[in-house]
C-alpha cells in the first residue's frame, strides 16, 4: 500500500470512529506502528486529525462519540484484559451498578458466574450478557432507549436510581484525564452516569490506554470521586499515557494495569469469583493508594475493601515507582 493510500484509510477510520489507537491503525493498514505514527504526524500537520496518547482523534480537541458497531471493534484485546482484571474486584453476594459501554459489557460477561450478585444497569448490552446467569439478579433502570449505545437515559433512568445504595459502580467513558476525570460526548449519558456514581460507595473506571489524556465534552466523574482505574499496559513509546497515569495516582486514584498486549482471552466468564482463572499472560501491575475517599452513609458496614482482596497495600513511594516504570517502558 502506498503512503497516500495508507493515509487516506487512516483518515477514514478516524472520521468513522472518532478515535483510533495506533495499534489498531497498524493492524488495519498492515504496517508497523512506527510507519503509522509517521503517517499520523503528516495528517496532523495538514490539520486533518489530532494526535493523542497512542492514537489519533478528530481535530478540534474534543472527540465525538462513536456508535456501538465502531466501538465494538476497537481495542478488543485491551478491553478483554481490563475486564478480566476488574472482575476480581467483585465478590459473592455484592450489589453493584454497571454503566453502559463495550468495556463494561465485557465485564458483565465475566460476572455471570458470581453467585448471589445483584447488578443494576441502564445498559441493554450488560443485561443481555447476564440474562442467562441463574445466580445473578439483574435490575434495569427505566428511561428512554438511546440506540447508538443501547443504553437507557433521561429522567426516567435517573429517577429510578434515587435511593439506591450499592458497594461499587463500574463505569467507562470516552476520555479520562487527571484534570477533569471521566468524560463522555453525550449529555444524556453523562447525566445517568452521574446518577450511578451517587448510588455507589466506590467508583471503578474501566478505560483502555487510548482514552488516557482524551477530554470530551461532558464530565461524568471528577477525579476526586474515582476510587480505582483499571486500564491496560500502555505501549512502551507512549510516555504521555504513563504521565497521565502518574498524575491520576498523585491525586489518589488506585491504579491496576493489566499487562499482556497480545491476543484476546475470549468473551466467556472468567477472572471473577466462581469463574475461570485469569489467563497467565495477564500480568497485573498495581498502584494502590489509600482507600476510598467517598463513602455513602449506611453502606460502609456492608462493604469489603477491594484493596485488601486484590490490590494489596503498598506505600505511596512504591506506587510512584511502578508508574515511573511504565514511563520508562
Amino acid at each position: 500500500m502506498f503512503a497516500a493510500e495508507r493515509r487516506q484509510l487512516i483518515l477514514e477510520m478516524v472520521r468513522a470512529n472518532g478515535a483510533v489507537s495506533l495499534r489498531e491503525l497498524a493492524r488495519v493498514v498492515q504496517t508497523s506502528e512506527v510507519t503509522v505514527r509517521r503517517d499520523v504526524r503528516a495528517l496532523e500537520a495538514e490539520g486533518l486529525l489530532d494526535r493523542r496518547h497512542g492514537g489519533a482523534v478528530l481535530p478540534g480537541g474534543f472527540t465525538r462519540e462513536s456508535g456501538f458497531p465502531q466501538k465494538s471493534h476497537l481495542a478488543t484485546a485491551e478491553k478483554t484484559a481490563i475486564a478480566d482484571l476488574a472482575a476480581n474486584l467483585v465478590e459473592e453476594g455484592e450489589a453493584i451498578v454497571v454503566g453502559a459501554g463495550t468495556t463494561t459489557q465485557e465485564l458483565a460477561r465475566r460476572l455471570a458466574r458470581v453467585p448471589g450478585l445483584t447488578v443494576v444497569t441502564n445498559s441493554l448490552l450488560v443485561a443481555q450478557a447476564l440474562a442467562h446467569a441463574n445466580r445473578v439478579e439483574v435490575v434495569m433502570t427505566g428511561g428512554t432507549l438511546r440506540g447508538s449505545n443501547y443504553a437507557l437515559v433521561g429522567s426516567g433512568a435517573e429517577q429510578s436510581l434515587h435511593g439506591l445504595r450499592v458497594s461499587r459502580a463500574f463505569l467507562s467513558g470516552s476520555g479520562l484525564t487527571a484534570e477533569r476525570g471521566l468524560s463522555t460526548s453525550n449529555m444524556l449519558s453523562a447525566s445517568v452516569d452521574r446518577a450511578l456514581v451517587q448510588a455507589a460507595a466506590e467508583v471503578v473506571v474501566l478505560a483502555d490506554h487510548t482514552k488516557l489524556g482524551t477530554d470530551t465534552m461532558f464530565q461524568t466523574v471528577p477525579t476526586d470521586l474515582i476510587t480505582r482505574l483499571v486500564t491496560d499496559e500502555p505501549p512502551a513509546h507512549d510516555d504521555r499515557a504513563a504521565t497521565e497515569l502518574q498524575a491520576l495516582a498523585d491525586q489518589g486514584v488506585q491504579i491496576a494495569v493489566a499487562g499482556g498486549q497480545g491476543g484476546s482471552a475470549g468473551s466467556g466468564a472468567g477472572g471473577g469469583p466462581g469463574g475461570d482463572a485469569v489467563p497467565a499472560r495477564q500480568q497485573r501491575r498495581d498502584v494502590p493508594l489509600p482507600g476510598p475517599r467517598r463513602q455513602v452513609p449506611g453502606a460502609g458496614g456492608q462493604l469489603r475493601s477491594a484493596s485488601a482482596s486484590m490490590l494489596g497495600e503498598q506505600s505511596p513511594g512504591a506506587e510512584r515507582a511502578r508508574v515511573a516504570d511504565l514511563r520508562r517502558r
